[in-house]
């Protein structure tokens, strides 16, 4: 699994309406429904009301580049000039379960 974290930051509750819109839209329920996404949520940071920060993971890189190359993304990236929003990104790769770890996690 390959998750990506997305945090999208602009000024004025943009970050904040670009997510909206995003939902709104219909476009988060239609990556979900893309073939290989396993996760897409946007969260809020208590304490910086100009970020969201997007959650978004797939089973694999083929997953992701045929997200990237869909229509979708034009949609997207313009929905993001438009918010004027700046992002930062963060990718991680799932490693085997630590059992170790187990204990820790309350379930």
């Amino acid at each position: 699994m390959i998750t990506v974290n997305i945090r999208y930051t602009g000024t004025n509750g943009s970050a904040r309406a670009f997510a909206e819109e995003m939902i709104r839209s219909g476009t988060v329920a239609a990556i979900r429904k893309e073939p290989g996404n396993l996760r897409y949520e946007y969260y809020l940071p208590m304490d910086d009301p100009e970020t969201v920060l997007l959650i978004d993971s797939w089973s694999d890189q083929a997953a992701i580049d045929t997200h990237h190359a869909s229509p979708m993304m034009k949609t997207i990236a313009g929905m993001r000039d438009r918010y004027d929003l700046h992002m930062t990104v963060e990718r991680y790769v799932s490693a085997e379960a630590n059992t170790e770890d187990e204990r820790f996690i309350r379930r």
